[in-house]
């Protein structure tokens, strides 16, 4: 199967993944039908078990390798950990730098912390690390690593970086529409996170931690309600919908950090 074309091999491999999931998706979310955040956590929790599972099978019997995750980047080793705590801070940064400056020009109030912000903050890392932890070993990991075996280095870099944005756009039409300003950033980010991990000889740490710092950042001020816009500019600038990636400012910090990845690569 390692001989067959990348994209046979990507479709075989999600095939099987479907044929494991959805038999189990379909009821839950049947189950959990009044209730279809808890629905979706659930169902979302069964697909990365079942892929951690299956990331396991699908290296010994295609490629050999007694220890995928490894090869996907997530090496044990203290380089990788303090690659990611670095990663966090970047991500962390950048995010709140980018309301910190709306802020000072006047786009966004300030409001006060409640007083559950230590909890937000605590919650906020444990969702952001494992959607990042889930995520990067899909998209930098496995899905790198298969278009590795088919395109030169620049190829994966796009092919990845596009798929990760049109994989953030599987609902309905109206949603799509609704969000569909985010695809070019998402594109970038992409674009970020992988250079982020061909800068640090193929290890996850870094890629991991500046996709949690960004997502932690955002969920301290969106659920803990730190800020409230002003409306001085229009939405386009600050982001639509709230969102700081579908907007001017955040697609200026997102290509200051891409240019940064770009000149150290």
């Amino acid at each position: 199967m390692s001989k067959l074309p990348t994209s046979l091999r990507l479709l075989i491999f999600i095939g099987v993944l479907s044929i494991l999931w959805l038999p189990l998706a379909i009821p839950i979310n049947w189950l959990l039908r009044h209730d279809s955040n808890l629905a979706t956590i659930v169902t979302m929790a069964v697909l990365f078990l079942e892929l951690l599972c299956l990331w396991q099978l699908w290296g010994k019997l295609v490629y050999g390798e007694t220890n995928i995750f490894a090869r996907y980047g997530l090496e044990k080793s203290g380089r990788n950990s303090r690659e990611f705590l670095s990663g966090l801070a970047i991500g962390f940064w950048v995010c709140l730098g980018l309301f910190i400056v709306e802020a000072l020009l006047g786009w966004i109030e300030v409001k006060t912390p409640s007083a559950n912000l230590l909890k937000i903050i605590a919650e906020g890392l444990l969702s952001a690390c494992g959607i990042s932890l889930a995520e990067e070993l899909l998209f930098r990991g496995w899905l790198l690593d298969e278009l590795q075996q088919g395109y030169n280095k620049k190829q994966c870099l796009w092919i990845g970086a596009i798929m990760f944005a049109l994989a953030h756009f599987i609902k309905p039409v109206a949603e799509i529409i609704r969000t569909g300003v985010t695809f070019p950033a998402l594109v970038m980010l992409g674009l970020i996170l992988t250079l982020a991990k061909y800068q640090h000889s193929d290890r996850l740490g870094t890629s991991i931690g500046i996709h949690a710092g960004l997502v932690w950042s955002y969920y301290i001020v969106n659920v803990g309600e730190l800020i409230q816009y002003t409306n001085q500019v229009p939405v386009w600038v600050t982001g639509i919908n709230g969102n700081p990636i579908a907007g001017v400012m955040g697609l200026i910090f997102l290509t200051a950090l891409m240019l940064v990845m770009t000149r150290n690569h």
